[in-house]
């Protein structure tokens, strides 16, 4: 009986090791992407990314409630994986990886300069950004982050209390034209031949920046209360850090055209109507702003499985305010118009639309905020940076005058999350 008892003991053992052997062999390998400075630590499932060879056209815009295992959101905490799914997806085929934070990040203030000091695997690289300190107010103030600068009414800002912090983006990574990839500051610390466009390296070096200021400058500027912007292309890199720091309270993209509040699915129909709109196979030559291999994508839009209406969406439920001019067609103004529609369904469905505003006014030049947008950004600076909350961001609004079939693009339900 005892000879029984423990032939038996050691075949289930010899099971148990034989059942995690299969186990393992079943396990699908985490890639080697990051879903970088994300507070929530969201416990997700494994990323499977598709290569670009099987992956399927999509002739509408991309359900942002249906994730890649083809199940529907239910609940407001699905959308902290399914964010996660979206970025993941973003940084293998458009954007390139985002590094996670390095292994030392050191800065000090001093005057007007704030100096980060980041090394990383022996090797060490610096920027300083430039502050513009508020004329009232207290300290720590809340601070706007503006890549390259900000143009969103600077004046009006300070006088309100708010910093205004100037980002160097063009040392971190060069944009000069197209012969500028791997060249900047971000490429002398993870070399020249890493997957990174210039919007994800700017994004990593916005994420550095706020390391920095919750290093050495917190009692000067509040980390808990830090917008973004910028205008045209940085623009584009203004979203991508918003969507990509969590800390980021505010983000505030300023007619960022292609790559950023356009789609590219939408932006192909109106090329194809002869309007001069700027699509992916003319941007990918244009400059470094996406990795590489985006190039892929230049006669096969529809085959990405996300569009720019999930990239804004990857703020929700933080503030997103889109500031865009009608005039100007190679933006895509028609793309970015549907863009907001479809991305405004993630506030709604998370129930948080007075953190979503979208305006788009023409008959001014690029870049130039006319009177009546410096009022909606003034609004969204005094809710979500002065916790103003009385202040109403209900902000939707076009003087373009669309005639957009917006069922043929926005063809989902959108759900009431729980």
């Amino acid at each position: 009986m005892r000879r029984a008892s423990q032939f038996i003991l050691i075949f289930l053992f010899l099971l148990s090791i034989f059942s995690c052997n299969n186990v393992t062999k079943n396990v699908t390998t985490l890639p080697k992407i990051t879903f970088s400075e994300d507070p929530s630590n969201a416990i997700c499932s494994k990323q499977n990314l598709t290569q670009y060879s099987d992956l399927i056209s999509i002739h509408t815009l991309p359900n942002p409630f249906l994730n890649q295992e083809g199940n529907l959101l239910i609940k407001k905490s699905d959308w902290l994986c399914r964010k996660q799914e979206i970025g993941y997806q973003a940084q293998e085929f458009s954007l390139g990886i985002k590094p996670p934070k390095p292994q030392s990040v050191r800065s000090e203030l001093k005057g007007n300069q704030l100096r980060v000091i980041i090394e990383h695997q022996g090797k060490t690289t610096e920027f300083t950004a430039e502050i513009s300190w508020p004329k009232t107010g207290q300290e720590p103030y809340p601070a706007i982050i503006g890549i390259g600068g900000s143009w969103i009414n600077n004046e009006e800002l300070l006088n309100q209390g708010i910093a205004i912090i100037k980002f160097p983006n063009n040392e971190i990574a060069e944009q000069l034209n197209s012969s500028s990839r791997g060249k900047g500051k971000f490429f002398d610390l993870y070399g020249q031949d890493h997957s990174a466009g210039a919007l994800i390296a700017w994004a990593w070096g916005v994420s550095r920046l706020i390391d920095g200021i919750e290093l050495s400058a917190k009692d000067q500027i509040n980390p808990q209360r830090l917008g973004v912007t910028g205008c045209s292309r940085n623009g584009k890199g203004a979203l991508v850090a918003g969507a990509f720091d969590q800390r980021i309270r505010l983000t505030i993209p300023q007619e960022s055209g292609s790559g950023g509040s356009t789609t590219w699915r939408v932006s192909e129909m109106q090329l194809a109507r002869g309007q001069n709109v700027q699509t992916l196979r003319q941007i990918v030559q244009e400059n470094v702003w996406f990795r590489d291999s985006f190039k892929e994508f230049s006669e096969s839009a529809n085959k990405l499985p996300f569009d720019q209406h999930l990239i804004l969406g990857m703020v929700a439920p933080r503030a997103l305010l889109l500031t865009e001019n009608t005039s100007m067609e190679w933006l895509g103004n028609e793309s970015t118009y549907v863009s907001a529609l479809a991305a405004k369904t993630i506030w709604q469905a998370l129930n948080v639309t007075n953190s979503f505003g979208f305006s788009q006014q023409g008959g001014h030049n690029h870049c130039q905020l006319p009177a009546a947008q410096a009022v909606e950004v003034n609004a969204f600076v005094q809710k979500f940076l002065l916790d103003k909350n009385e202040v109403s961001t209900q902000i939707f609004r076009t003087d373009g005058n669309f005639n957009t079939d917006v069922n043929r693009w926005i063809n989902w339900q959108t759900p009431k999350l729980k």
